[in-house]
């Protein structure tokens, strides 16, 4: 049977940038990420082994998040790519990354990628 597990509005404080003062202040950063799988039988028998544990897709996700970046989209991608290869279940993987008060020259609350993979 197929489902998906979810983990949102992860925060963060990252540097992650293009501008030399966004990748040495860092920036606060919200993650989402979207994680279609295939449950198997235990996790209807409540064993854990049948599903993915959230709280390695957490760990995942800080580790990826901690190395800088210039671009969400590197980041995004790295996060769908590593899930997909440390959970061989998931069938696709979705990663929505918000970066608060991006440096655009006017108010934004937030800037947002999202970055979706398959197998």
């Amino acid at each position: 049977m197929t489902g998906k597990v979810a983990l949102e509005g992860l925060e963060f404080h990252a540097y992650h940038g293009v501008y030399p003062h966004e990748r040495s202040s860092g920036n606060k950063f919200e993650v989402d990420v979207l994680v279609e799988t295939e449950f198997h039988d235990s996790a209807f028998h409540d064993d854990l082994a049948g599903t993915i544990n959230y709280e390695d897709l957490y760990a995942l996700v800080k580790t990826e998040m901690a190395k800088p970046s210039k671009l969400l989209e590197t980041v995004g991608h790295a996060i769908a790519k590593q899930t997909l290869i440390t959970f061989r279940e998931a069938i696709s993987v979705e990663v929505r990354i918000s970066k608060f008060n991006p440096p655009i020259g006017g108010v934004c609350r937030r800037a947002v990628v999202t970055v979706s993979q398959s197998r």
